[in-house]
C-alpha cells in the first residue's frame, strides 16, 4: 500500500496539479480522527506519513513528569530516562502506538481523503480559471433549460442564465452557440457557480470593444449605456482624438459595425449619441431622434430638468410607452420632464397671469391701507 500511495500522489500532482503535500497534511489529520473513532484516543495523538517509504506511523505524545496522574498524557521521569538519559521534566516524548490493523484503516481513509481533495482542487482550479473571465464575454453552448434557468456549457463548468438575464423574446435551443457575459463567479459548497447574462449593459460594452478597434484601444470611449435588452439601447460615446467622429466611428461605413452588434442581439435597436460635458447638450443628444428647443434645469434639484420640444415632436421625444425619454434619463442620469412648446407657453402665460394677479392684489392692499389711514386721520378726537 505504501508504494501505491506514493505513486498515486505523484500521479495526481503530475496529471491534475494537486499538490501532494496538501493531500499528505489532510491525510494525517484525517487519520487522527480515524484513530480516535476506532481506538477512542486522539487528544495527544500525532500521525506521520513517511514521504520516502510511504509508511504511516501513529504516535502518542506524552509529557515527562515526576508523578503520573494521567497515563495517557504523561510518562514518569524514570521511564523516560530508560528510553533516553537526556530527558528532563517538562519534555515531550513521542511513543509509537500504531495498531497492527491500522494499515487497513489508513488505506480506506487515504482513498476518501484523496478523492475529496481532488474534487476540492478541481473546484478551486475551475473557480480560479473562470474568476479571470469575470466581466468578460465568452462563447457557450446551450445544454438544457427549466422553468427558471438556461444552462450554458462553458467547457469546464455549466453556467446559469436566469430569466432576468435573458433577452425578452429570444429562444434558446439545445446546442445553440451564444455569447454570454460573466458577471459573477461564486465558490459555493456544491462547487463553482458561474452566472452569465445576455441582458447586462456591460455585454453591450464588450461587444462594442470586440467590433470597434477604436473603442478597444481607447481612442473612442463609451461613457454610459442605457439598455432595455432585446428592444432598444442608447450608448453615449466621446472621442479622445479631435479628428475622429465617435458616433460615425461606431456606426461604421453603411452602418456595418453597429449592424453586427444588432445582429448578435437579435435585432435590438441601437442609438449611438455623442457625450458632451455640457449637460444641456448631452440631454439634447440623448433624446435623439427628437428635436429639442430648450433644456430648463430645476433650481431645487440639480439632477432634474424640463425639456421643451416642438409640438409635432412630443410623441417622438417621449417614445413608445415612454421608452425614449426613459432611456435618455438613464443615459444622462437626469430626471427628464418633456413638455411641448405650446404647453410650455401656456404654463408660462399662466405663471405670468398669476404674477400679475398677485401684483394687483398687493396694489389693492396698499390702496386699502392708505384709505384706512386717511379715515383715521379725519375721525374727531373725543375728549373725556
Amino acid at each position: 500500500m505504501s508504494k501505491e500511495l506514493l505513486n498515486a500522489l505523484d500521479n495526481l500532482q503530475a496529471e491534475k496539479g494537486v499538490d501532494k503535500e496538501i493531500i499528505i497534511e489532510a491525510l494525517e489529520q484525517a487519520l487522527i480522527k480515524a484513530y480516535n473513532r476506532n481506538y477512542g484516543q486522539a487528544q495527544n495523538v500525532e500521525v506521520e506519513f513517511d514521504r520516502v517509504r510511504g509508511d504511516i506511523h501513529v504516535y502518542a505524545v506524552k509529557e515527562v513528569v515526576r508523578t503520573v496522574f494521567d497515563s495517557q498524557l504523561e510518562i514518569a521521569l524514570d521511564d523516560a530516562l530508560e528510553l533516553n538519559r537526556a530527558y528532563e521534566v517538562g519534555d515531550t516524548i513521542k511513543l509509537e502506538v500504531t495498531p497492527r490493523d491500522f494499515g487497513r484503516i489508513a488505506a480506506q481513509t487515504a482513498k476518501q481523503v484523496i478523492m475529496q481533495r481532488v474534487r476540492e482542487e478541481e473546484r478551486n482550479n475551475i473557480y480560479n480559471e473562470y474568476s479571470q473571465y469575470a466581466e468578460e464575454i465568452v462563447m457557450g453552448e446551450v445544454e438544457r433549460q427549466d422553468r427558471n434557468f438556461i444552462y450554458v456549457n462553458l467547457g469546464k463548468v455549466e453556467a446559469v442564465l436566469s430569466r432576468q438575464d435573458q433577452i425578452a423574446g429570444e429562444e434558446y435551443k439545445p446546442h445553440d452557440r451564444i455569447k454570454v457575459y460573466i458577471y459573477e463567479v461564486k465558490n459555493e459548497t456544491k462547487g463553482p457557480q458561474v452566472y452569465v447574462s445576455r441582458s447586462h449593459p456591460d455585454l453591450l460594452k464588450r461587444l462594442f470593444e470586440q467590433e470597434i478597434p477604436e473603442i478597444y484601444d481607447g481612442t473612442v470611449e463609451i461613457m454610459s449605456i442605457a439598455r432595455e435588452a432585446g428592444d432598444r439601447a442608447k450608448v453615449a460615446v466621446r472621442s479622445n482624438n479631435d479628428s475622429i467622429d465617435p458616433v460615425g466611428t461606431c456606426v461604421g461605413p453603411r452602418g456595418e459595425r453597429v449592424q453586427s452588434i444588432v445582429n448578435e442581439l437579435k435585432g435590438e435597436n441601437m442609438d449611438i449619441v455623442q457625450w458632451d460635458e455640457d449637460n444641456a447638450n448631452f440631454i439634447t443628444n440623448a433624446l435623439n431622434p427628437a428635436e429639442v428647443l430648450n433644456v430648463i434645469f430645476d433650481s431645487e434639484n440639480e439632477r432634474a430638468c424640463t425639456v421643451v420640444v416642438p409640438d409635432n415632436q412630443l410623441s417622438l421625444a417621449i417614445g413608445k410607452r415612454g421608452q425614449n425619454v426613459r432611456l435618455a434619463a438613464r443615459l444622462t442620469g437626469f430626471k427628464i420632464d418633456i413638455k411641448s412648446e405650446s404647453d410650455m407657453e401656456a404654463l408660462q402665460n399662466q405663471a405670468e397671469s398669476l404674477e400679475n394677479l398677485s401684483e394687483n392684489s398687493e396694489n389693492v392692499d396698499v390702496v386699502a391701507e392708505e384709505v384706512a389711514l386717511a379715515d383715521d386721520a379725519d375721525m374727531p378726537i373725543i375728549e373725556e
